[in-house]
């Protein structure tokens, strides 16, 4: 049985028209633990060159943890260009106080064939884990459940961290919208290290057919089995922050982003306390 709630924090795309400070300003007044910032919001950090000391300090006066950079996009396609990108994020995590960074693998149909996404899996980890140690940071592996995607399942990225022995440098983002895309029934709660939810709740729509744009706040709606998920994983033992991140512009709009976020925790939260596992 879950003995404790959810921990909550707010990944930026709750809010990307928010500055670094407001975003930290919204998660304190919501009594999330966290924040986690991105690298694609145009005119925000990190896009717009705002100086890790910067991100840092607005963490501080919130008392917020930085809970990770989000991402290196893909990761598992290593050449020359993936591995400065990776350097210069690694430094930036490092330089502002953040915990990880998380790893997002090809999402174009490339890379997908048996053997192939395997051998490239590992030769990123490979060559990603140097670095992450000795900053201090830890890899957030988030496999992607479309089906273009050349990682889709949680399960071949604990195959290779384990194959590589580097479960101290690597874990899971669980995501639930990509869970339930992917069809994956396998939970690694001793890997995760963060969880992404959102929710869908268009009713019509083929889960085949389920992008970011449909992604929302978690209520009774939800299609995803969010709260089915959170209550799995936690009852295993995943003691991991559970981060907002709706990507669809409804919620990016709405007048009172900060009661309807406010709503969408206490539901989960009340929800993850219900659910008979």
């Amino acid at each position: 049985m879950v003995a404790h709630d959810p921990v909550f924090a707010l990944n930026h795309m709750c809010a990307p028209d928010l500055s670094i400070s407001a975003l930290c300003e919204l998660a304190r007044d919501l009594g999330a633990a966290g924040i986690e910032i991105r690298n694609d919001i145009p005119g925000n950090a990190i896009a717009d060159g705002t100086p890790p000391a910067s991100v840092a300090r607005a963490a501080d006066e919130h008392g917020m943890r930085i809970l990770s950079i989000n991402a290196l996009q893909r990761f598992n396609a290593w050449d020359g260009a993936r591995e400065e990108e990776a350097r210069a994020l690694i430094a930036y995590a490092r330089a502002c106080g953040a915990e990880a960074l998380v790893l997002v693998p090809t999402n174009d149909g490339t890379g997908r064939a048996n053997g192939e996404r395997q051998a490239n899996l590992r030769i990123a980890l490979k060559a990603l884990r140097p670095m992450l140690a000795e900053a201090g940071i830890v890899g957030l592996v988030e496999p992607l459940g479309f089906e273009t995607s050349s990682l889709r399942c949680k399960a071949e990225a604990v195959e290779a961290i384990e194959a590589l022995q580097a479960g101290s440098t690597f874990r899971l983002v669980h995501d639930t919208f990509h869970h339930h895309l992917a069809g994956e029934t396998q939970f690694f709660a001793a890997h995760t290290g963060l969880v992404h939810i959102s929710g869908v709740t268009e009713g019509a729509l083929e889960t085949v057919r389920m992008r970011d744009g449909h992604r929302v706040l978690v209520d009774d709606g939800d299609r995803l089995g969010n709260i089915g998920q959170l209550r799995t994983l936690m009852d295993a033992g995943c003691t991991g922050c559970v981060s907002f991140e709706p990507f669809s512009e409804s919620v990016h709009r709405m007048p009172d982003r900060q009661a309807a976020l406010a709503q969408s925790m206490r539901f989960v939260a009340e929800g993850v306390r219900r659910y008979a596992a």
